[in-house]
């Protein structure tokens, strides 16, 4: 589990490309304090496992699912990537429930600044948008972030100067494509509420949550 908190940004300094998959080799300093073959680095937002590792780099396997479904398959030598360990149990939890398996990808349709913020516009498929609330938690490239606000096929989020020189966002240009995680807890409780193919009746219904101070 991760957090949403970046703790470096990382340079891909060579990715080894197969007919589907590939290996990102990522030079870091400070996520490989403590880490070991095995581990979980969040790249982009995507949990990939460590597979070697030197004293200033490692490598990261990337199947063809994840290749396919993030926008890990447009980076290339130079990219910057966003980073993240593996949360601690004795960690702090400073962003929200970050899973490192995302959703799918946004586009940036417009980045706009106030007087102390940048506000960024993205567009998402229905399957996505669904899931994404007002003032609720998004994971952007595997930034913890604050949806500002919700229209019809995009949302918003506003950025402080200190996100905006800690992470990659300060890279992107309209039509860019982003990694996307939506709130885990919307989507469990839409499974709860409505079981696959009606196999058995579901007992939470909207009474229920109410009774129960849900609501």
């Amino acid at each position: 589990m991760f957090t949403g908190i970046i703790e470096e940004i990382g340079e891909i300094e060579n990715i080894d490309r197969g007919s589907q998959s590939a290996v990102l080799h990522i030079r870091c300093q400070e996520v490989l304090e403590g880490t070991k073959i095995g581990d979980s680095i969040c790249v982009n937002g995507v949990c990939l496992t460590v597979t070697t590792m030197t004293s200033n780099s490692y490598t990261a396997d990337v199947m063809a699912e994840t290749i396919q479904r993030s926008s890990l398959g447009t980076l290339h030598r130079g990219s910057r990537v966003n980073l993240e360990r593996a949360m601690p149990a004795n960690g702090r939890f400073g962003g929200h429930i970050v899973s490192g398996h995302i959703d799918g990808t946004g586009t940036l349709m417009r980045i706009t600044r106030d007087e102390t913020a940048v506000w960024y516009q993205i567009s998402a498929g229905a399957d996505l948008m669904r899931y994404i609330v007002e003032k609720g938690s998004i994971a952007i490239d595997g930034i913890s972030l604050t949806v500002a606000k919700v229209e019809e096929d995009s949302f918003c989020v506003s950025i402080i100067p200190h996100t905006q020189g800690n992470t990659t966002l300060s890279d992107r240009r309209v039509g860019d494509i982003v990694n996307l995680e939506t709130d885990v807890i919307g989507k469990y409780v839409e499974k709860m509420m409505k079981p696959a193919d009606s196999v058995r009746e579901s007992r939470i219904t909207m009474e229920f949550l109410a009774q129960k101070g849900f609501l």
